[in-house]
């Protein structure tokens, strides 16, 4: 997800305070994504230092924010350019499951359970808060959260390919414990 590019959206359409970005930002995304305030403004003072965005103070010594034409350039050619899938973003869940086993495949199902019963819930809320936004018509929210949707199924399908996996994995047996020989510990005298 890229700050830069939401936030020259979000000036785009007129001039915003940090603040106003960051609320906007929020808002835009249903709160899935929050901001920290912080990042809004590294954000802005790199994207002023590449001349995308200017800067003027206002009465009251806050800053006021707009994009200039460079910033708009940009910005379309963002939403020109398609999303390359070449680099393979790091999943934590994923990770999680490759060093979950080590521990073992009962370590690893559990993982898995768990994951499913939170991804179910997450999809069941994300459908619950698409019936509102169907009813308030708010479409950029919507395919936001079809898209959360889309991911919450995949996801599932995915846990539930591991459960299957992990079904067909045999428990290994631990290995029999050494028994102390009584016989071989005696010392035996000539």
């Amino acid at each position: 997800m890229s700050i830069r590019y939401s936030l020259l959206a979000i000036l785009d359409a007129g001039p915003r305070h940090g603040y106003a970005l960051k609320s906007e930002f929020e808002a835009a995304t249903g709160n899935v994504w929050p901001l920290n305030v912080g990042q809004v403004y590294s954000t802005l003072s790199r994207l002023q230092r590449d001349g995308l965005v200017l800067a003027a103070e206002d009465d009251d010594g806050q800053k006021t924010y707009r994009i200039s034409d460079a910033g708009r350039q940009e910005l379309r050619r963002w939403f020109g350019t398609p999303v390359v899938r070449e680099v393979v973003p790091r999943q934590e869940l994923a990770i999680k499951l490759v060093f979950a086993m080590r521990a073992g495949p009962e370590q690893v199902r559990d993982v898995v359970q768990r994951q499913l019963v939170a991804t179910m819930a997450s999809l069941q809320e994300f459908t619950r808060l698409k019936a509102t936004a169907e009813r308030d018509g708010d479409l950029a929210w919507l395919m936001m959260l079809d898209a959360l949707i889309f991911q919450a199924e995949a996801e599932a399908r995915w846990l539930e390919l591991c459960e299957a996996r992990l079904a067909r994995v045999r428990p290994q047996p631990l290995p029999a414990p050494e028994v102390a020989d009584p016989a071989r510990d005696v010392e035996r005298t000539p």
